[in-house]
Order: C-alpha cells, then structure tokens, then sequence
C-alpha cells in the first residue's frame, strides 16, 4: 500500500463516527428516509411508509435511532429495538438486538456501512449482554440478501409473517420475510 493510501484509509477511519441521533438530526433522518422511499418505489421493492416526527423524535428520546457520521454528515443511519415478537416469534427470548431501516445517504451509497453497522453491533450487544444481531428484510431481495450474508449475518430464510397488525404498514404489502442473524 502507498504511503498516501494508507493516510486516506486512515483519515477516513479517524473521521467516521457511530453515536445516538439527537432531535437536530431529525430532518437529515427524514430526507434520508424520503431518499430511501425513492429508490425503493424505483426499484419496484417494498415501499417503507412515511414515519411521523414523533415516531422518531421517541425512538432518538430512547436511545434506539443510531448514525453513522463521516466529514460530519450523516452518512447512514438505522433504529435498533431490544424485542421484536412479531417478526421473531417464539426466536425472541430477550437475548437480541433487532436493526431496523438501514439508511444510506446517496453520496455515501456504496461504502459498505453494513460492515461498519456489523463490528458496532456486535460490540453494542455483548456491552447489552445480548447473544444475537438480527434484522430482517421484506420479499425476496437477493441482492440485499447476499449484502447481509457478506457482512457476517446468517440468512436464515424467508418466513411467512402470520399476523402483521401490529406492525408498519410495509409488513402489510409483504408478509414474506428474510430473516438475518448474527451469533455475538
């Protein structure tokens, strides 16, 4: 590696930080969703519905809207939750921790943040004394599916979701989904 390669990749580590959200990151968390809702419609995939502010602002009160910040933008962001029986069923036994809406901001996309996501979730959970990462995916996505696997999460397979009431409206639209874990 030249010496002026390793100082980019070094540089660009020392910059890259994951923290809470706070209440000001709200309208970067709500273009970044908007951005997400575009290419989903434009992929012709699961369409993620329009989160209310509120929704958010509790999910950043409690600590479960994370980012990733790199020369100080928010480069991606996700939500976690500690319990998640809807989806896991009888798989959630207070021993995970459950990613939710992965969001790439679009001059970031193709930077492999899931890895990222992946070295910080596996820390955060065993600080948690959690056994498992896991996160799911609506409808056969193969190519996020393989995104997910190359990242250290286990693809479990596609389930049917039996009772999706309780859930957002996406579940509504795609009862079937992919199943990801990570042993921690």
């Amino acid at each position: 590696m030249q010496r002026a390669e390793f100082f980019d990749l070094w540089s660009k580590t020392e910059q890259m930080l994951i923290q809470n959200c706070t209440a000001n990151d709200l309208p970067d968390i709500l273009a970044l969703y908007q951005h997400a809702r575009d290419l989903q419609a434009e992929r012709k995939s699961v369409v993620w519905p329009t989160f209310s502010e509120e929704f958010l602002l509790k999910e950043i009160a409690e600590k479960r809207q994370w980012k990733l910040v790199e020369d100080n933008m928010i480069a991606c962001n996700w939500a976690i939750t500690f319990e998640d029986k809807e989806i896991w069923g009888d798989k959630d036994k207070d021993d995970s921790i459950y990613i939710h809406r992965i969001c790439t901001n679009a001059i970031f996309r193709g930077n492999r943040y899931i890895d990222n996501i992946a070295d910080w979730v596996k820390g955060y959970a065993a600080g948690q004394g959690k056994q498992y990462a896991r996160l799911d995916t609506l409808g056969n996505n193969t190519k996020l599916i393989k995104h997910y696997a190359s990242a250290g999460f286990e693809f479990l397979g596609i389930f049917r979701l039996a009772d999706t009431a309780n859930l957002p409206d996406h579940y509504q639209q795609e009862p079937d989904c992919c199943l990801f874990e990570m042993k921690i």
